[in-house]
């Protein structure tokens, strides 16, 4: 019997580069992004262009993590105490959290079997509530058809922000992810697509929101070194008007993270051939339904998640057993109690009750799996393998 031996929370190295870079920093002291010479950028200042420049868009503002960047833009819209925002009921606690953190009223929109939001139960529900926000997570790198998904908001005059802490690096029909909406936040939190253990970036193309942003963010009367912020003359009311909370990225993360910036496509590339070798061995297995990627989604498989619709919490349980004796970690959404960073929307009881039958099918019948780049094709055809047989032997349970 095959078993596997690798670790799944092992990421690759930074880039040696970036551990120079970083080194030279420590020893020069100048780790806060403000602490610069005259004359000097700071890292943190050229990672936000670089960043810009990357996504294409008008301004980005890097941050301590990808979860203030939500918090930031949720404040930086304008979002009201107590104003309801529609999310997904398929994430992760952070988004909640952020719109909880931001004083607003989290709704639930149902989650398709293809893990993406449910566009009419959406259109339902903002018919219902008349919200004016939308903050879409794409979890675990789904995209739902973001053509239509727009043409819902413009009818009802709702506008987008983007969670694209699993989309960094990925389009629908050749627009990149993160730019379809009035903000988008990502993570470089230590399992996202680049690497600083904790952090993130806010971008929009509204220079008004990252002004504000930038304020919030403890920037203090230091704005104009933001350079992928807007001009001098958008803060002159906006920096009295808008309070400090300080949630800066710094010059150490930044010099790590600058040279994964330049590796990104090649990483794209070679997560996707992960993603496909662990499910050609998951393809056409009975039972077991992988959601549907279709041709306008380029999406980045740095997870993978497969269904079975109908199993038992024993068959749910004795799979997740199997694969773990054989050295495969699969999480499972249908648990009772949250497990790491794998929770069910009941858990987060801040929100109050909401009712969701679409999604608790799914969440019940859904599996998820990291797939780290340390992984060789070879070892994700045997990941696939042991999954496949670990399936067979929980259904006969």
């Amino acid at each position: 019997m095959e078993n596997f031996e690798k670790s799944f929370t092992q990421q690759e190295p930074v880039p040696e580069i970036g551990i120079e870079r970083a080194i030279e920093i420590m020893r020069g002291g100048r780790l806060h992004r403000y602490n610069v010479n005259q004359g000097e950028t700071s890292e943190v200042v050229t990672l936000e262009n670089q960043f810009a420049n990357y996504l294409g868009v008008d301004y980005c503002l890097a941050c301590a993590s990808g979860g203030y960047a939500m918090v930031t833009a949720l404040r930086a819209f304008g979002l009201q105490a107590g104003e309801s925002v529609l999310t997904n009921a398929l994430t992760l606690s952070p988004v909640p959290g952020a719109i909880h953190a931001a004083g607003g009223k989290t709704i639930l929109v149902e989650t398709t079997d293809q893990l993406v939001l449910d566009l009419d139960d959406l259109e339902r529900k903002l018919g219902d509530t008349s919200s004016r926000l939308v903050l879409i997570s794409h979890m675990r790198g789904h995209i739902v058809d973001m053509d239509a998904l727009l043409a819902i908001l413009d009818r009802h005059g709702a506008s987008l922000i983007e969670d694209c802490a699993h989309t960094m690096g990925a389009a629908w029909a050749g627009r990149s992810s993160g730019t379809f909406g009035v903000a988008a936040c990502f993570s470089t939190q230590t399992y996202k697509h680049i690497n600083s253990g904790e952090g993130g970036f806010l971008t929009t193309n509204d220079s008004g929101l990252m002004a504000r942003a930038v304020i919030l963010s403890g920037s203090y009367m230091f704005y104009d070194q933001h350079t992928a912020g807007p001009a001098p003359h958008v803060y002159t009311d906006i920096r009295l008007d808008t309070p400090n909370c300080s949630g800066r990225m710094d010059n150490l993360r930044a010099a790590i993270l600058l040279p994964q910036l330049s590796c990104l496509g090649d990483r794209v590339s070679r997560w996707n051939e992960r993603y496909h070798a662990v499910a050609s061995e998951l393809d056409g297995v009975d039972g077991l339904k992988m959601p549907l990627r279709p041709p306008e989604e380029q999406f980045v498989g740095s997870s993978i998640q497969f269904l079975v619709p109908g199993i038992s919490t024993s068959q749910a349980n004795v799979l997740l057993v199997t694969c773990k004796k054989r050295g495969v970690e699969l999480k499972w959404f249908g648990a009772a109690e949250p497990r790491g960073y794998t929770s069910h929307y009941s858990s987060w009881r801040y929100l109050g009750t909401q009712t969701l039958p679409q999604t608790d099918q799914v969440l019940h019948s859904l599996f998820d799996m990291r797939i780290p780049l340390t992984f060789s094709i070879d070892d994700c055809h045997l990941v696939g393998r042991i999954i496949r047989e670990s399936f067979n032997v929980s259904l006969s349970s």
